[in-house]
């Protein structure tokens, strides 16, 4: 995934009606030059290097506002802890969690029509969206359990 720089993250925050705050922009740095999810509290540790005052709760709401937007996807751990992950593909996808070591990858496939039929169907429901987010062992993680 290319690296966005500063002013292309400003643009994009004006877009989506948000203010391109230092913070905002800062956040979104840190978040796409990983390929691996991040919790608050390390987004927050790296913040601190570059903000002297700055709170857990303003990177919770940083990280929420983002979220709600659609510019970063929550990733939830199978322990329950809410984690942060930036996606550049603004197709409609879902992501595949690598349990191990954190890595995140596009899966380019959804089964939303059959789930809305099924709900319809057997239901009577309609579906207003939907989150799937498949964990397991990425390929290299998947080669060291397998030799240990």
């Amino acid at each position: 995934m290319e690296h966005p720089n500063t002013e292309t993250y400003s643009d994009f925050l004006k877009t989506l009606q948000l203010k391109a705050t230092p913070r905002r922009i800062a956040v979104l740095d840190i978040l796409s030059a990983e390929n691996a999810y991040c919790g608050p509290d390390e987004i927050w540790s790296k913040l601190k290097r570059k903000f002297k005052r700055i709170g857990l709760p303003t990177v919770y709401r940083i990280l929420e506002e983002l979220s709600d937007k659609g510019v970063i996807s929550k990733i939830i751990h199978p322990s329950r802890q809410l984690f942060y992950y930036y996606c550049g593909n603004a197709a409609h996808h879902h992501h595949f969690i690598c349990v191990a070591c954190r890595k995140v990858e596009d899966i380019n496939f959804c089964v939303k029509g059959e789930i809305e039929r099924e709900v319809a169907r057997n239901l009577k429901g309609r579906v207003l969206s939907h989150i799937l987010q498949v964990n397991g062992l990425c390929a290299p993680c998947s080669k060291r359990r397998a030799s240990q």
